[in-house]
């Protein structure tokens, strides 16, 4: 008998290591081609499995409490893991203080938007309860992220590799302003081209997760619908305003109030969490070969002393 429109399956983990036979096949197409990134999907996906698993733990303790500040507190552990997944793993480039600025515009943009959005474009009451606000953060995290860090690279890069152009503007005359004004709009405008061309074709090309997931649990095709609309405008205006305020606390910073290029203050190197890791890793390594060194030594000593008594 089929089952009502209504009802939920009940997922198992053998479920979820069906559906992960699809990166395993993924990354067995990166080793017959030679792509180089079968290891990072593995990797990837394996992260992906634990971090969903005490996301959820964590939320349906948080659900069962009801409480504003559990609430509060997760909205600002997911900006802070945003804002380390931008400044730690997905930033080639880096400058000073980078992620107390980046964390600062997420929190800036993410936070006032969901608290308005939610209270008002989609009626909840109040504003912070945590099934609708706490996926809502989340989405917003996500995509505001990308946007900060597309627009964080192109700025550096531009700083960086290319200041032959900023340096002409300061050498006849220009602000730094008006010297960084033609960066500034071309990074805001790639910040801004994914959510552009998302909102583009949803709908029509694609079914996005938000409404996927309302239509799953029960809602109405409709609602679901008018619930996607309002979570892209604010997820289009939280990643303009974090892209905003990130693209302007980068120009100041790369370019200093004397009117003066800082390529100095541009770190292109590791972040040091990783440099840090893999200096442990080469430590514990290179331990690990002196001690089966020694193993070894001590093996061929005890079977020369063996090899001569019985001599």
């Amino acid at each position: 008998m089929d089952a009502a429109p209504g009802d939920t399956t009940n997922l198992t983990w053998v479920n979820v290591g069906l559906g992960l036979s699809f990166i395993l096949f993924n990354a067995f197409l990166s080793s017959a081609l030679h792509l180089g990134v079968g290891s990072s999907l593995v990797t990837s996906a394996l992260r992906c499995i634990v971090q969903l698993a005490i996301m959820g733990l964590v939320l349906q303790r948080v659900f069962e409490t009801n409480n504003p500040w559990a609430v509060g507190g997760i909205a600002f552990v997911l900006n802070f893991l945003g804002t380390f997944e931008a400044v730690a793993n997905k930033s080639k480039k880096r400058y000073d203080n980078m992620f107390s600025s980046v964390l600062m515009s997420m929190l800036g943009s993410t936070i006032p938007v969901s608290i308005i959005g939610a209270r008002y474009a989609m009626a909840v009451d109040p504003f912070w309860t945590p099934e609708q606000y706490i996926p809502m953060v989340g989405m917003l995290c996500g995509n505001t992220v990308s946007g900060v860090v597309v627009a964080v690279a192109f700025v550096l890069k531009e700083i960086y590799d290319n200041q032959d152009k900023v340096e002409t503007y300061l050498a006849f005359g220009a602000s730094r302003f008006e010297a960084c004004l033609p960066i500034a709009r071309e990074a805001l405008r790639l910040a801004l081209t994914p959510t552009i061309n998302q909102m583009s074709v949803i709908g029509i090309i694609s079914i996005p997760g938000m409404m996927t997931g309302a239509i799953l649990g029960g809602s109405s095709v409709e609602q679901a619908a008018k619930l996607q609309m309002i979570i892209m405008f604010m997820i289009s205006a939280s990643t303009a305003l974090a892209a905003i305020v990130t693209t302007v606390i980068t120009l100041s910073v790369v370019v200093d109030n004397e009117h003066r290029i800082r390529p100095d203050r541009v770190d292109v190197q590791e972040h040091t969490i990783w440099r840090a890791s893999n200096w442990a890793v080469a430590q514990i390594a290179g331990g690990v070969k002196r001690i089966a060194g020694c193993c070894c030594r001590r093996k061929q000593e005890q079977n020369g002393r063996g090899e001569r008594l019985l001599g």
